[in-house]
C-alpha cells in the first residue's frame, strides 16, 4: 500500500514538473513582458515606447538562447527571432508605440504564411510539434505513424489540414492585432494582445485537434493495435494440424 502511494505521489510530482516545463515558455513570453511593461511605465516612469521595447527583449532573448542551446538552426525559431528583432528596430526608428504593438502581428503573419507555404510544399511545419503528442514516445506508435505516413492518403491529408488550420488562425490573429493596435488605446492593447493570442491558440488547438490531430491519433492507435495483434498471432503460429486430424477421425468414428 505504501509503495503504491509513493509511486502515485512521484508520478503526480513528475507530471506537475512536466506541465510547468511545457508552460514555462508561455509564461516567459506573456507574463514577463506584460509585467515588465507596467512596471517600467508606471513604476519607473519610462515612456510608452521605451517600456514596450524593453519588455519585448525577454522573449527575443529566450528564443535566441533556445537556438544556441539546441546547437542547431530551427527554422521556426529563427523566423520568430528574425521578425522580432527587425520589428523591434523598426518600432524604435519610427518612434511609434502602436507600430511596436503591431510588431507581434508581424510575427504571427510570418509564421502563418510559413506554415501555409510548408503545406503547399508537402512538408507541413506543425507536424514536428504535433507528432510527439500523438506517438507519446511509444515505439509501436512510432512505427504505426511511419506506416500510415507512407501508405495512407487520409492520414497525410489530416496532417496537412492540421498545419493549414494553424496557418489560417495565425493570419487571422495578425489581422485582429493590427486593427486593435491602431484603434484601441495602447495600454489596453498591451494586455489585449495577449488575450487575442490566447484565444487564437485555443481556436487552433480545438479546430486543429478536431480536424487533424484527433483523427491522426485515432488512426495511429488503431494501426498500432492491429500490428500488435498480428504479431501475437504470428508468434502463436498456425493451429496444430495433427490435433485437428485426430478430432476429425474421432468424429468420423462416432458417426459410424
Amino acid at each position: 500500500m505504501t509503495t503504491n502511494t509513493g509511486t502515485t505521489t512521484k508520478g503526480s510530482v513528475t507530471s506537475s514538473r512536466r506541465a510547468l516545463r511545457n508552460f514555462a515558455p508561455l509564461l516567459i513570453d506573456v507574463a514577463v513582458p506584460l509585467g515588465a511593461y507596467y512596471l517600467l511605465k508606471n513604476g519607473f516612469g519610462t515612456s510608452t515606447l521605451m517600456a514596450l521595447g524593453l519588455s519585448s527583449v525577454v522573449p527575443a532573448v529566450r528564443t535566441g538562447w533556445g537556438v544556441v542551446k539546441a546547437r542547431e538552426v530551427n527554422g521556426l525559431a529563427a523566423l520568430i527571432l528574425f521578425v522580432n528583432v527587425v520589428s523591434l528596430l523598426l518600432g524604435f526608428v519610427a518612434g511609434d508605440p502602436r507600430l511596436m504593438i503591431a510588431k507581434d502581428s508581424a510575427v504571427s503573419s510570418a509564421i502563418g504564411i510559413g506554415i501555409i507555404v510548408s503545406v503547399a510544399l508537402g512538408k507541413p511545419m506543425m507536424t514536428a510539434g504535433m507528432k510527439p503528442w500523438v506517438v507519446k514516445g511509444d515505439p509501436g506508435r512510432e512505427a504505426a505513424w511511419a506506416r500510415l505516413h507512407a501508405g495512407s492518403a487520409r492520414f497525410r491529408r489530416a496532417e496537412r489540414v492540421f498545419s493549414l488550420v494553424w496557418g489560417v488562425v495565425l493570419l487571422a490573429e495578425c489581422v485582429v492585432r493590427v486593427v486593435g493596435a491602431y484603434t484601441l488605446p495602447v495600454d489596453t492593447m498591451v494586455w489585449g494582445g495577449n488575450v487575442i493570442m490566447v484565444v487564437a491558440m485555443g481556436v487552433g488547438f480545438l479546430v486543429g485537434g478536431a480536424l487533424g490531430a484527433g483523427p491522426m491519433a485515432g488512426m495511429v492507435v488503431a494501426e498500432a493495435k492491429s500490428e500488435a495483434k498480428s504479431d501475437r498471432e504470428t508468434e502463436a503460429g498456425p493451429p496444430d494440424e495433427s490435433f485437428e486430424a485426430a478430432l476429425t477421425t474421432a468424429d468420423l468414428a462416432r458417426a459410424k
